[in-house]
């Protein structure tokens, strides 16, 4: 059962929706303003990650993006292959 959040574009409430099987039609509005004006935002997750196969942590690299941001990418140890 997947959950997916939006953003309602009138009154920028986030919410979510889940949805019972892949194929499920539904109407979606915002539980606030009713409005159907909508778009999907990525989910935040919370996880906690500890040590990778072999004692390994995970590797964060970061650099500039544009406009003076800056972007982060993780490389997470999998487990080992034989």
């Amino acid at each position: 059962m997947p959950i997916f959040e939006f953003r309602c574009l009138e009154c920028s409430n986030l919410f979510e929706k889940i949805f019972l099987g892949s194929d499920e039609r539904a109407d979606i509005e915002c539980p606030e303003c009713c409005s159907m004006s909508f778009e999907r935002v990525v989910s935040k997750a919370s996880h906690v990650m500890g040590m990778g196969a072999g004692g390994s942590k995970p590797k964060i690299t970061s650099k500039s993006c544009s406009s003076g941001n800056s972007c982060m990418s993780f490389d997470i140890p999998g487990p080992i292959k034989p």
